[in-house]
């Protein structure tokens, strides 16, 4: 194995921690009340079906920046907030400062010592540096859906990203909190490592608290992952 290839919502970084405390920022900023978790779930909630829109050919490619904004746009209007264009582009970048968990930064940077890291996400490129850099974020490369085209779990990610690196399928590894990514990487012969985020979704998280698979490894996070490839 030469690259480990991580996934970043949920997996490198708590998206949802750190929208509603964005929002919270704006709150106090605006002077105004606004429902907070509501909005951030619900906003992650249209994430899949935004994207699967571009997936099955009902729209031409859109990143996700765009997809967020469209998504965006109608909640508000659902909730019935008026914001400013303006309000509304600073709220669709809260996405841009996302917060990682607190074994990552050191993780990533045992893990480096070893492997070429790099990001596997279907957030676009200027999204993902802006998010590395506010997080440290040591990736010796940035490979996302909108290099390919494709959102994943479509194949062309998992082996565009195989096919950039000049190494086969079996000598890359995605590590990810989400077993539903994990079966895709391992059908086209990627390694796989589980690193479970029982808080992702918040108190009421109902999936991907455990590995449902018999995965490659198996870590409670980046620290523990290092050590087994250690062994």
């Amino acid at each position: 194995m030469k690259a480990i290839l991580f996934d970043v919502f949920g997996t490198v970084v708590d998206w949802r921690t750190s929208l509603i405390q964005q929002f919270g920022k704006l709150e106090q900023e605006l002077g105004i009340e606004l429902p907070k978790e509501t909005l951030t779930d619900q906003w992650r909630g249209r994430y899949v079906p935004s994207m699967d829109r571009v997936r099955k050919g009902e729209c031409p490619w859109t990143n996700l920046d765009d997809l967020h904004r469209e998504s965006l746009v109608e909640l508000l209007d659902q909730h019935g907030i008026k914001l400013d264009a303006s309000t509304i582009e600073r709220i669709n970048r809260f996405w841009h400062r996302l917060t990682p968990w607190p074994d990552v930064q050191s993780g990533l940077a045992r893990l480096k010592e070893n492997y070429i890291i790099g990001t596997l996400t279907n957030g676009n490129v200027s999204l993902m540096v802006d998010v590395a850099r506010h997080a440290k974020l040591p990736w010796d490369m940035i490979f996302c859906a909108e290099l390919f085209e494709h959102y994943k779990p479509d194949a062309e990610v998992y082996l565009g990203a195989s096919r950039l690196l000049n190494l086969p399928p079996e000598e890359v590894m995605l590590c990810a909190a989400h077993n539903a990514d994990l079966r895709a990487a391992r059908a086209l012969g990627l390694k796989t490592a589980f690193i479970p985020r029982p808080t992702e979704y918040g108190p009421q998280q109902s999936k991907d608290l455990e590995a449902e698979k018999a995965w490659d490894f198996v870590a409670e996070n980046f620290i523990a992952l290092g050590e087994q490839l250690r062994q």
